[in-house]
């Protein structure tokens, strides 16, 4: 390789890569490597905006060469997550061997068309710190959800296409976005949702076509399809599966439903016998299962094209660097020489972390709007659209340099992320100073310049570890307040009333007392390290306090010990008597939830536990001295997990039924056994007079319909319910002139409903239809399925309940301090705001809770006021600090959206976010990048149903 006057080395040098070993991407302004001498052959490839290059390589020139030159004319530094592939003789798609001749691999090159395509996918896309990376992996999502591959719910769907369709065509314009809908293919159901896709496009206004990839990539990720290429196989006993690797390890897949994972971590070797594929697993003396996992595939030549593929990932995510080659045998060889070739992504972060290169412009092809990559190399080379974080971990100290863009704030240091609709994870940007804005006040209203910002921020760590071990710290003081609701409040509220059985009352307290006194020591461990980590308290003594991996290590440990020889969660069911008891208790402002959650809180805290130490095991590189601890602690607890798996989502679904018995009228027997609750929400039901809102309740083999009763509680009295053996559903909108409404055909007798949107229609449908069938998979079906008492029900069917406006229910001064504030259910919430929830959501919600300090102002206040903020059960609940007993109000989130505060409201602070629905407004302030990106994160989970059925292989697990 020639090189320019101003290059010492290349990057693959710079690296410490020997120069005949694996591939460098190149950097902008260097020409490709020297040939082989020999005639020069033509190679099409395809990219990924489906245009067609052709370069000429040597006969000889190994696959590395032509990876280069592609590299080279798309000007792309991390080019080590793509790679060419190619269908062979055998007509298997396969990837480029980057250490073997090209030729020999490729045949006949004039009939062949390499595509150049995202090879690795990242579990973070935040990692990919190039826009023109960004764009092209932005470009393979879009191939991906146009070619049905990228499977996902509607709502995920509407939203990425949106995304798409924003950096294409730029802001929202009513012709012009249904005429690009019209005439451009990005879903193989796209006519079904096309509504839906433009109400999403009409949030983006102002997103720039670099942050419209970064949105793409992050709902992306989050999807279990995500990067998933499926190779179909079999198991020992000749079921179907498919087989697919991730950056986690090899995954199994039944359909589009993933049953399986098997961490690198637990790999001991992978490797192939003719057709049958090999997975040894490490020894554990706890795991009764085979060892080697064995799995039939087509062919010996389809085991080898999977066996490569995990090979790479292996090498890609989990080495330092590149391996080296091995030695070649003298006599024989054994087995195959295949190796990764290639940086692997720690070096491709290292390199760019620690180099700055020259930011180069690039064409998008389908956008028809102008963006800085399109721009002048001058103006673009200062500063890619790239969303704050990413920047802050490429350089830290950088300031930007661009000027201030359509619809985004240049408050000081203000980070605005772009106004986006629900499921969307908005980025922070970084904005230049501007003289026209005024001073920033505080609350105490003196003006606050860039010396006291700066000592603000000295004053504690900025490490993302350190935030996450400080989410840690507050989860932890919600949890240890939780158990004591069980083990001081309610114990001593049944203590006294001789109802209530001793042999549940000995049990709640052999089972919880000993969790809760566990946990309060766990507790003052971590206060005593974040306060050591914050250089609070000892300063004097030496020693690396930036960690929290050996707390929790030690403390996981010991806690599975506490659990095993003491706790079984306890559901109290029992006399009438004893319910009474519970349900005055549950009226108590401590019993901030139902009884029954707070009983099954050790094991939601498990998984708790599970998400924390995988966000640092994914922060930390694999040589920090806190990495080990943590994954050893993430091994422990994930094993707790699978353990109590099964008897976890049991004791939801009999906890759900026992929540719901309570809000229902007119039903006696719903806990019966092996019925599951699946969904509850609105629909409208069509009458003699017109449609009527009620609320359904479907369970495994009944559909109940209610409306809303006037007792002191406000149950919903049972109307009728229709049994799911022998129904039929037919979409019914032509035939009624009614939205979104279908025909439910019951043995007995036919009901018409109308849901309040399409996607809740298709939810609603969905599931019903999966309801069916296990209705009719089931034995012994009674079509009485519920004892219900109608005729105590003396309101009639055409007459409608008692409506209540959204100001009972909404305002989060008042919700708790009515009388009863546990009327405000999720029932009750769905039944106000005209939505559903499924089972599915309620999982997600367990997994999705948080707590910590946030400031919070109102539309039309002037001040901040800093107040405690725990996010559960789909709500969030306010308190004046951690310490408190019970919360001042609440605010039920389904059906409120959560966005950032556009320029044109002057909320000129940093991380804030935004709750609105209908007239009310909230604002949020978090201390830190990170926990503005959690709490966005866990609302979002309450505030956007993106689950729409359970999981087919649900039914087998009761």
């Amino acid at each position: 390789m020639v090189e320019p006057a101003d290059r010492s080395s290349t990057a693959g040098q710079r690296l410490g890569a020997p120069e005949s070993f694996g591939v460098s991407t190149l950097e902008p302004g260097l020409r490709p490597p020297a040939q082989p001498p020999g005639r020069q052959v033509s190679i099409r490839v395809q990219m990924l905006d489906d245009t067609q290059e052709v370069f000429q390589i040597s006969q000889r020139s190994p696959g590395k060469v032509l990876f280069d030159l592609v590299c080279a004319h798309l000007n792309l530094v991390e080019g080590d997550y793509f790679g060419l592939e190619y269908q062979d003789q055998r007509k298997m798609t396969v990837w480029l061997d980057l250490l073997k001749p090209t030729l020999k691999q490729i045949r006949r090159p004039k009939n062949t068309i390499l595509r150049f395509v995202v090879k690795f996918f990242p579990p973070d896309h935040t990692q990919l710190m190039e826009e023109l990376t960004r764009y092209l992996f932005a470009l393979q999502i879009k191939r991906d959800l146009a070619c049905g591959r990228l499977i996902c719910n509607d709502t995920s769907a509407a939203l990425m296409v949106s995304h798409i369709i924003q950096s294409e065509i730029g802001d929202f314009d009513e012709t012009q976005s249904w005429q690009h809908l019209l005439h451009n293919k990005y879903l193989p159901d796209q006519d079904a949702i096309r509504d839906e896709i433009i109400d999403c496009h009409r949030e983006h206004v102002g997103q720039t076509p670099a942050e419209s990839d970064y949105q793409l990539l992050e709902i992306a990720r989050r999807l279990e399809m995500y990067g998933v290429r499926l190779h179909p196989a079999k198991d020992r006993e000749g079921t179907k599966l498919s087989l697919a690797v991730a950056n986690s390890g090899v995954l199994v897949f039944q359909g589009n439903t993933k049953i399986n994972s098997f961490n690198w971590s637990k790999i001991r070797k992978l490797s192939f016998k003719r057709k049958r594929f090999l997975i040894k697993l490490r020894a554990d003396p706890t795991n009764a299962h085979h060892d080697t996992l064995e799995f039939a595939m087509a062919s010996r030549d389809c085991c080898k094209v999977f066996w490569k593929i995990c090979v790479e990932y292996h090498a890609f995510f989990r080495l330092f660097e590149e391996p080296k080659p091995k030695p070649k045998p003298i006599l024989f060889t054994r087995g195959s020489s295949f190796r990764f070739s290639g940086r692997t992504q720690k070096q491709i972060i290292d390199y760019v972390k620690d180099s700055e290169p020259k930011k180069v412009p690039f064409e998008r092809k389908h956008s028809k709007i102008l963006s800085n990559s399109s721009m002048s190399p001058q103006s673009a080379s200062t500063r890619s659209h790239v969303p704050k974080e990413v920047i802050a971990w490429l350089r830290p100290d950088s300031a930007p340099t661009e000027p201030p863009r359509r619809g985004i704030s240049t408050g000081p240091a203000a980070p605005q992320p772009s106004t986006g609709v629900l499921g969307a994870e908005q980025s922070p940007e970084v904005q230049p100073l501007s003289p026209l804005t005024s001073p920033l006040l505080t609350e105490a209203g003196y003006v606050r310049n860039d010396e006291e910002d700066e000592a603000r921020r000295k004053k504690f760590p900025t490490d993302k570890a350190y935030f996450i071990a400080k989410e840690l710290l507050t989860t932890e003081r919600t949890y240890l307040k939780d158990l004591q609701v069980i083990t001081e409040s309610f114990q001593s509220a049944v203590g006294k009333d001789e109802a209530f059985p001793d042999s549940v009352r000995s049990l709640i307290s052999a089972n919880y007392d000993p969790v809760y006194k566990f946990h309060q020591g766990f507790l003052k461990e971590t206060e005593q390290r974040l306060a050591q980590w914050e250089g609070r308290s000892n300063a004097h003594i030496k020693g690396d306090y930036q960690r929290i991996g050996d707390v929790l290590l030690k403390n996981i440990q010991g806690l599975r010990d506490v659990l095993k020889r003491n706790f079984i969660p306890v559901t109290i069911r029992s006399s009438r008597k004893v319910e009474t008891l519970c349900r005055d208790f549950e009226q108590q402002r401590v019993c901030y939830l139902p009884l029954n959650i707070f009983l099954l809180r050790p094991l939601h805290r498990l998984l708790h536990y599970k998400l924390i130490l995988e966000r640092l095991c994914k922060h930390y590189p694999p040589t920090h001295d806190d990495f080990r601890d943590c994954r050893a602690a993430l091994a422990d607890i994930s094993e707790m997990v699978l353990q109590l798996q099964g008897i976890m989502m049991k004791m939801e679904n009999f906890q759900k039924l026992i929540e719901l018995k309570k809000d229902l009228t007119g039903v006696e027997d719903l806990m019966s056994p092996g019925r599951e609750f699946i969904r509850l929400g609105c629909l409208s039901k069509l009458s003699g007079k017109g449609l009527q809102q009620r609320m359904f309740f479907l369970f495994s083999d009944c559909l109940v319909y209610t409306s809303r009763g006037m007792t002191p509680s406000n149950q919903f009295k049972v109307h009728g319910q229709l049994p799911l053996y022998g129904m039929t559903i037919r979409e019914s909108e032509e035939e009624w002139g009614v939205p979104h409404s279908f025909t439910l055909f019951g043995q007995r007798q036919s009901v018409v409903v109308a849901a309040s949107c399409a996607s809740e229609m298709e939810r609603w449908v969905e599931d019903i239809r999966m309801a069916i069938d296990l209705a009719e998979q089931s034995s012994g079906l009674n079509n009485d399925l519920l004892s219900t008492s109608l005729s105590d029900n003396k309101l009639s069917e055409d007459g409608g309940g008692e409506q209540e406006s959204e100001d009972e229910l909404g305002g989060s001064r008042s919700s708790l301090e009515r009388q009863g504030h546990r009327g405000n259910t999720t029932v009750h919430v769905c039944w106000h705001r005209n939505t559903s929830v499924s089972m599915v959501d309620f999982s997600i919600a367990v997994e999705n809770q948080l707590s910590g300090n946030l400031l919070r102002k109102f539309k039309n206040s002037n001040g901040w006021q800093k107040l405690w903020v725990v996010f559960t059960n789909f709500s969030l609940f306010f308190y004046k600090s951690h310490q408190d007993d019970y919360p001042l109000a609440s605010l039920p989130l389904l059906g409120y959206s959560v966005t950032v505060p556009s320029e044109s409201e002057n909320i000129h602070k940093d991380y804030v976010f935004k709750l609105h629905f209908k007239s009310h407004v909230y604002y949020f302030r978090s201390e830190s990048e990170y926990t503005f990106e959690r709490w966005m994160e866990v609302i979002r989970s309450a505030t956007c149903s993106t689950s729409r059925s359970l999981p087919s292989t649900r039914k087998d697990l009761y």
